[in-house]
């Protein structure tokens, strides 16, 4: 048998140059790990896929909520202190440390293209918000803030979180700080402040009005609210909270109806300044 012995030698040059290569970057990891003692490279893993839009063009947003022990937790806040920050003129306040990856390309279930941004938070401080709706809506929301400011974008807060997906893409590893810069911590006065934010006017309508219930609507007033970024709402199976930032109103109610979390929308309405939340009812 005869053997082109051309094609062999390109073939061995291309594997010496592959593996070159590899040592070369190799090298480099190290060298950038020597010069910069401060970052390390980690490879976190999947949480929860987000789905959103882009304003004003209305482009399929997808961001990854990835979690990893690396990323430093949050300081420690439970659910009542939570909602208090809500209210607060200045949630911002409260730092949640996480890694905000480069957008990358990637395809939809419809086969289109979309971007994609990798975030990654803690991993004991994601599982506290898989297990709470309120802090899986503030990670969220803190979460497209964060893209918003480092990228210079504008994202809808009518977001959806994917049930059966963690994960848009392939996790890909990122570069994260091991040591936090200086803060200046401000000392917050030792006394209580009342929280200002009031109860809004609301409306609970049944359609269709007779027979068995398909949907439960709430309609309610938020006067002096610019705009729906300002709206934290978090649909429970038989609850609604609503917080409208800095505090301004603030709405926590039962209901009687069981209804699909994962199906309700909302829409929020600038001209009338009504915040439409359609929630359908589960069928007994």
């Amino acid at each position: 048998m005869m053997t082109n012995s051309s094609l062999l030698n390109s073939e061995l040059e291309l594997q010496q140059e592959e593996e070159l290569y590899q040592q070369l970057l190799l090298q480099t990891m190290g060298k950038m790990q020597t010069e910069n003692p401060d970052s390390k490279v980690i490879r976190p893993l999947p949480g929860m896929c987000v789905k959103t839009l882009s304003e004003p063009d209305k482009k399929k947003i997808f961001v990854n909520i990835c979690q990893s022990h690396s990323v430093p937790q949050p300081p420690e806040l439970s659910r009542e202190e939570l909602v208090e920050l809500l209210q607060s003129e200045d949630p911002s306040g409260f730092r949640v440390p996480m890694s905000l990856g480069e957008p990358h390309t990637e395809i939809d279930n419809n086969s289109q293209g979309c971007t994609a941004y990798d975030v990654v938070i803690n991993q004991e401080f994601f599982q506290k918000c898989q297990e709470d709706p309120l802090f899986q809506q503030f990670v969220i929301l803190v979460s497209l803030e964060g893209l918003e400011n480092k990228y210079n974008l504008e994202l809808s807060r009518d977001w959806k979180v994917l049930k059966n997906r963690k994960f848009l893409g392939s996790v890909s590893e990122q570069n994260i700080r091991t040591k936090s810069r200086p803060v200046i911590q401000e000392l917050q006065p030792q006394y209580s402040v009342t929280p200002t934010a009031r109860r809004p006017e609301f409306t609970l309508l049944v359609e269709p009005p007779a027979g068995d219930p398909e949907y439960l609507i709430a309609e309610i007033k938020l006067p002096g609210v610019p705009s729906s970024r300002c709206l934290v709402l978090d649909v429970g199976e038989d609850r609604l909270v609503l917080t409208a930032r800095p505090s301004l109103f603030h709405l926590d109610i039962f209901h009687p109806f069981l209804v699909h979390q994962e199906k309700s929308v909302a829409q929020y309405n600038k001209s009338t300044q009504i915040l439409t939340v359609t929630m359908p009812v589960v069928s007994s």
